[in-house]
């Protein structure tokens, strides 16, 4: 097995959904002012890194925080970055969705019309495939269920775990090898955001 690379996965900047806690998977939402702001503020954290590549959704959310936080550094477009498809849930507050269907959880019971874990945990395992053969950092713009999907996934775990794994909006997870095993995925930093934004958001 060839040495693993190292992945800077980072959730998009803040959106009016995402401070309303709706479900925002392709709806083509754009970042807050203050969501532009929030990426700005990851520009010093990544500018040190000599990234291989920089990946991101394409959705405008992901792809403005992007330009933001790499000084509209030349990125590639990857579909399977986009955010879980939601369906018929889309833009629906999780409590609006247990009145029609009590007890919904997503990583169960999945959207109807839109994608279940399994679809969304295929996509994850499918550009995986495609991030182990990099050479160098890559730099992933992508968003909170996805990006806590394919966290779980880089590690071997099962994408149900990734209910457990919050990502707050612009934030920065490191995933990469072992220090000397270099073949062992691990999670070497989650959800890394400047001190004065420490506050748990929901996943949008």
């Amino acid at each position: 097995m060839t040495d693993l690379p190292k992945l800077f996965l980072i959730r998009h900047g803040e959106t009016a959904w995402s401070i309303s806690g709706q479900h925002t998977g392709r709806t083509d939402i754009a970042l807050t002012p203050h969501g532009e702001d929030m990426a700005r503020e990851l520009a010093p954290l990544l500018a040190p890194v000599a990234f291989a590549d920089v990946l991101t959704s394409p959705l405008i959310r992901s792809r403005r925080t992007c330009a933001l936080a790499t000084g509209d550094a030349p990125a590639q477009i990857e579909p399977d970055l986009a955010e879980w498809d939601y369906g018929e849930y889309e833009g629906l507050l999780t409590a609006d969705i247990r009145k029609e269907r009590p007890g919904w959880a997503i990583f169960r019971d999945g959207c109807p019309g839109g994608e279940n874990l399994a679809d969304v945990v295929a996509r994850a395992d499918r550009l995986l495939v495609r991030l182990r053969r990099a050479h160098g950092p890559l730099a992933l713009f992508t968003h909170g269920h996805f990006g806590a999907i394919l966290g779980a996934r880089w590690l071997g775990l099962p994408g149900e775990a990734a209910r457990h794994m919050a990502l707050d909006p612009a934030s920065i997870s490191i995933l990469g090898p072992k220090p000397r095993e270099a073949d062992v995925p691990m999670l070497l930093h989650w959800n890394i955001v400047p001190p004065a934004r420490m506050a748990y958001q929901d996943l949008d």
